[in-house]
């Protein structure tokens, strides 16, 4: 049975807490994503977004380039060991509605990312097909 460690994603790019907004928006520019880990030294201490750089950041005043990328990241993000199942990863995606997952070891060092492209070209075309459905359920009412 394949493990996380045998699909997820390595060598991924993180930030420094201390580093400016504007420095988080040119790296996921330049590396076309929208989240990057946020990393002390090798220890993941969070995750900032496209949407925390606009919503926590430019809409509440933010100077982009003095403010630091701590202070509009998530702190509380959802992790898994290395040497979790994909079932794990399938069902912990669904009842958070996300899609992907930061690979941490023991210690919190940060090991890679799991995406639901990397589950769904593992798993099988259920799993991966009701994962979607799960996730891309509104978590709540729209109106």
């Amino acid at each position: 049975m394949k493990t996380i460690r045998d699909v997820m994603t390595r060598g991924v790019e993180v930030i420094d807490p201390n580093a400016t907004l504007k420095q988080a928006a040119e790296m996921m520019q330049r590396f076309n994503v929208g989240p990057l880990p946020v990393c002390a030294g090798d220890k993941l201490v969070g995750l900032v977004t496209d949407r925390d750089l606009v919503v926590r950041g430019i809409a509440m005043g933010h100077d982009p380039d003095t403010s630091k990328v701590s202070s509009v990241m998530s702190e509380d993000v959802e992790c898994i060991h290395p040497d979790a199942s994909l079932e794990e990863a399938a069902e912990l995606m669904k009842d958070r509605q996300i899609r992907r997952l930061l690979v941490v070891d023991d210690d919190k060092n940060l090991m890679g990312i799991l995406s639901l492209g990397d589950l769904s070209h593992e798993a099988s075309d259920t799993t991966a097909a009701q994962t979607l459905e799960q996730i891309s359920e509104p978590s709540r009412s729209l109106h």
